[in-house]
């Protein structure tokens, strides 16, 4: 099989993963930051992708609208022009969060993530809602059965589909999760780990940390704080960020080190209303990301 530069790049990248999962112990675990480009609103990729090296990340997450609108600029700007971007700061391409088309029509993302050396496209789980027990397993494990035929696609590009914890979603409890990652078993099937969706107990989401292990493709640095529905006081909207609200991101930290945990790190809130940055200007976000960046690292 002949591959394009992009495409051993990112196979490169996945077999340092790999590597570092395998030989990982407490004492050396680091954070693998990705930037998620709806932190800064609908600016431009050209003003965005500078800031991700000054976060201590190396790969941007890029969203489309409403959250952010850089999936879009993506398109109108060309896949080459948006790769002499990325190349020109030392950044790659990460992630693609993709809402909007859900786990069923991803086929056309995940060979454009292929092209471009991406290993990660978040969505949320699609199915019937609010259900428990055997019931939701039962449905866990059907919705597991529809994938299959996205992962052979997934696996075909080289990218895991990692299920968000949204809320209102069929896989958003801790129980839909773990049964997620027993009822299917592929490596191209993660989860986007987003602890503003659980309840607040750190104990609880360490616990699931641990035991999800590295099938956490992403972990959202995000806590729920008060919320990002209704528009706030700026100072109580940003409380979703790590070292601002009440969880203490300590067990959580713990527990992604006794796993190795390997996976992308993505500092994160929702601002109100969506589509603008989460401060101004695009330094005061930088700024705040690495705000939130030093309490983590301060738990290692």
């Amino acid at each position: 099989m002949n591959l394009n530069r992009r495409q051993f790049v990112a196979a490169c990248t996945a077999s340092a993963l790999l590597a570092r999962t395998a030989s990982a112990t407490p004492s050396d675990f680091q954070f693998n930051y990705l930037v998620g480009s709806s932190m800064y609103g609908y600016t431009d990729l050209k003003d965005i992708v500078p800031e991700v090296p000054k976060t201590g990340a190396k790969a941007l997450d890029i969203w489309p609208k409403v959250h952010g609108n850089q999936r879009e600029q993506l398109d109108a700007m060309g896949e080459a022009a948006f790769q002499k971007l990325l190349d020109r700061h030392g950044v790659q391409l990460g992630c693609i969060t993709q809402y909007k088309l859900g786990p069923f029509r991803l086929q056309d993302e995940m060979r454009l993530a292929g092209r471009l050396g991406c290993q990660t496209i978040v969505c949320g789980g699609k199915g019937p809602k609010r259900l428990k027990g055997t019931e939701l397993k039962t449905a866990v494990g059907e919705f597991a059965e529809q994938m299959k035929p996205h992962l052979a696609v997934a696996e075909e590009t080289g990218v895991t589909i990692a299920i968000e914890n949204h809320g209102n979603n069929l896989i958003e409890s801790p129980d839909s999760l773990k049964w997620l990652v027993e009822l299917c078993p592929s490596k191209h099937l993660g989860v986007a780990l987003a602890p503003y969706h659980l309840e607040q107990d750190p104990q609880l989401i360490a616990g699931l940390i641990e035991s999800l292990g590295n099938r956490i493709a992403v972990f959202y640095a995000w806590q729920h704080g008060m919320g990002s529905v209704k528009k706030l006081p700026k100072e109580q909207e940003l409380m979703q960020m790590p070292g601002r609200g009440e969880l203490d991101f300590g067990p959580l930290v713990d527990a992604m080190k006794a796993v190795g945990y390997a996976g992308w790190t993505e500092i994160f809130m929702h601002p109100v209303p969506r589509g603008v940055p989460i401060l101004e200007p695009t330094a005061a976000v930088t700024a705040e990301i690495n705000r939130s960046r030093d309490y983590l690292e301060s738990l290692l």
